[in-house]
């Protein structure tokens, strides 16, 4: 049989590179017929997240529960066996292994029947998560120190009389010699790890919430995962490049939230520099609009001293935040932003600006770092010390760490398996067209413009420090973060200047870009997609960044489910608005399955009480058949690699490479 490809002789050198891998037409036979037994198995559960924003404790509950499929998973296999407490105690334990052990070993006095009863029920639990995977990659995934036991378990069918003592006296030797509760946490790993092919994170993993740095690390750890930056993503990513605006940024969001904790203790940051010149320079000024956001917690904990100096360091950061990023504007008139440019324009005497030809009162105007006549530079005190907390934050060698992953995983955008993924949006015109852009690119749109900033976003990062390209690749990533219509911003401005010092909150509004009226409709759906190369009646867009408002009747479905928001909506800030926990998605071999989720009662009482995320899922769409591997972007793949093999075999038989038998 020939291959499908053709291959002329320029082709052979490939074909004898491959060879040295499959010297044999026996050697490269078996490997054909290996990948095809691979095309015909199910397509393996994609979870898709967005918006977690560095609350640690709601997202690892998700992970380990995987949005509701380890709990379907028990419920199909004893849900008529089995109470639903003990339901409840084993979907924990499956989630928190080791904590909940220590629990039920304090509370349990015969644990050596608990044991073997739990091994049985997790033992059926890795059987079914492992039924769509090969035997090969279920092995790899299996801890090392337990992979034959594991597989043997798994593979032994306990009807089988001959059987079950074999299979009984395995697990009672693990429990007699000591090794149960280690065997137990890695079957439990185990579960989770084979319940979930790949993650998505659609974007958003830092600030509001505490300890983004803890997300990072489990991410890190994570077997199949990648991940579409979101604008806080992105500002992070240009503090850790050395952009001093992007820092002052970062500080000024985490002082306004109280939200220090992964700054300092996940990081190592110091912010003393920080305290000691606000002390200094700020002392008597009016702080009364820089006062920091704290909840009914928060405020037991800070002693009046202590708000006033958080609140002096709000304003001295929140100062040079404006001169940087009115230097940016005017280091970069492609941006189109001048009208931001409001440091310039504000009336000292009358304590007022006007904005668009409006005149409104300013409620501070006390400065005492602007210079009226040239109020965009920073003062010489202020210099050396955004210079010390940029290098504080390019020498924090976790966040390094952190940042280095996010460009190896991440990107502007995702095509996966049929569906696009981006945080922001599409940038539109009003009349519907793709926006164009000219910021050190020529009139650039849709897939080519994201491509270009993609790129760019790496420059700030890579390029040689001090270069012209690393500068404008951190003045870009500031663009992408607040600039007019940036692709993961999707605004007009960013009225933080506004908020801070103007009353009326008619200036605060920051309009939407056209896309977020557009995306209601399915022909721009459809046309978005194709901008893509996808096409076709299973292929749609998944959307993070804007909270979906549900209490307000809101979906998050959006043109007919070609479009899907799936913000996590995990902050507990946006809670009171969308009315729940946001919404994650589920896409396995049959459908796709939106989970939206009540807002998490906490680690501590997960584990006590057994309480889950309170979920409720909505299969939106399901496939005419099942999908299997072949159908897929991995599938695809692969038969590329069986094409190949195919040509091999023919240039062994025809006589154009020969087949070398000593390896």
């Amino acid at each position: 049989m020939k291959p499908s490809k053709t291959y002329r002789s320029e082709n052979l050198h490939y074909l004898k590179m491959l060879a040295r891998q499959y010297p044999t037409v026996q050697a490269a036979s078996t490997e054909i017929i290996n990948l095809q037994a691979i095309l015909n198995l199910p397509k393996g559960t994609e979870h898709f997240i967005s918006d977690v924003h560095g609350e640690y404790e709601a997202f690892l509950h998700i992970l380990n529960s995987a949005s509701g499929v380890v709990r379907e998973k028990l419920d199909k296999l004893f849900g008529t066996s089995v109470s639903k407490a003990e339901l409840d105690q084993l979907a924990t334990l499956i989630y928190y292994p080791k904590e909940k052990l220590e629990e039920i070993e304090r509370e349990n006095d015969d644990m050596r029947e608990w044991y073997r009863i739990t091994f049985h029920r997790l033992i059926e639990v890795c059987r079914e998560v492992s039924s769509k995977y090969t035997r090969s990659k279920v092995r790899k995934a299996m801890p090392k120190e337990y992979a034959y036991i594991i597989d043997e378990l798994i593979h032994t069918h306990y009807e089988d009389s001959d059987k079950r003592d074999y299979y009984e006296n395995i697990i009672s030797t693990i429990i007699d010699i000591d090794r149960a509760s280690n065997f137990l946490v890695q079957l439990c790993e185990l579960i989770k790890r084979l319940a979930v092919d790949h993650l998505h994170l659609v974007g958003d993993i830092f600030d509001r919430g505490p300890r983004a740095d803890i997300i990072l690390d489990s991410l890190m750890e994570y077997h199949s995962v990648d991940i579409q930056w979101g604008n806080h993503d992105i500002l992070w990513m240009g503090a850790a490049s050395g952009s001093r605006t992007l820092v002052a940024t970062v500080l000024a969001n985490s002082l306004r939230y109280n939200n220090l904790e992964v700054i300092e203790t996940g990081y190592g940051i110091s912010l003393r520099p920080l305290s000691v010149f606000a002390n200094e320079v700020y002392k008597d000024c009016d702080i009364h609009q820089f006062a920091v956001k704290l909840t009914n917690e928060d405020e037991a904990h800070y002693t009046e001293k202590d708000k006033m100096l958080v609140a002096r360091m709000h304003k001295a950061i929140t100062i040079i935040l404006f001169k940087l990023e009115g230097q940016k504007i005017l280091r970069n008139p492609c941006f189109g932003m001048n009208d931001r440019l409001l440091l310039d324009k504000i009336d000292y005497e009358n304590k007022c600006i006007t904005l668009g030809g409006t005149t409104y009162p300013l409620e501070d105007t006390d400065f005492p770092t602007v210079d009226r006549n040239d109020p965009y530079a920073l003062t010489e005190e202020e210099s050396v010390l955004i210079d010390q907390l940029t290098a504080s934050f390019r020498h924090s060698e976790k966040l390094q760490r952190h940042i280095r992953f996010l460009y190896s995983k991440g990107s502007l955008y995702k095509v996966f398996n049929g569906n696009l993924l981006f945080h922001g949006c599409i940038p539109m015109t009003a009349e519907g067209e793709l926006m164009r852009f000219s910021i050190g690119c020529e009139n650039l749109s849709g897939r080519a413009f994201l491509d270009y900033a993609d790129l760019v976003a790496r420059r700030a990062y890579y390029n040689k420090p001090g270069s012209p390209e690393r500068q404008f690749g951190m003045d870009f990533l500031w663009f992408l973060w607040a600039g007019r219509n940036s692709p993961i911003f999707g605004r007009d401005r960013m009225t933080t200047f506004e908020r801070r010092l103007i009353v009326d909150e008619s200036t605060w509004t920051e309009p939407k870009n056209p896309y977020y009226q557009f995306y209601n409709d399915p022909a721009v759906c459809d046309m978005l997609l194709r901008e893509f190369g996808l096409e076709g009646p299973h292929c749609h867009i998944i959307n993070g960044h804007i909270p979906v408002k549900s209490k307000k009747g809101e979906s998050p479905m959006k043109a007919g489910g070609k479009l899907l928001v799936i913000d996590g909506g995990f902050c507990k800030a946006y809670q009171k608005t969308t009315g729940i926990a946001g919404y994650t998605l589920i896409y396995n071999s049959g459908c796709f399955r939106l989970v939206s989720h009540e807002p998490f009662v906490g680690r501590r009482n997960a584990i006590r009480e057994n309480q889950d995320i309170a979920s409720s899922s909505v299969v939106f769409e399901r496939l005419e058949s099942r999908m299997k591997i072949a159908g897929t972007d991995v599938g695809r793949q692969l038969q590329e690699q069986i094409d190949d093999l195919m040509a091999l075999l023919w240039a062994f038989r025809s006589g154009e490479i020969a087949e070398d038998h000593k390896k």
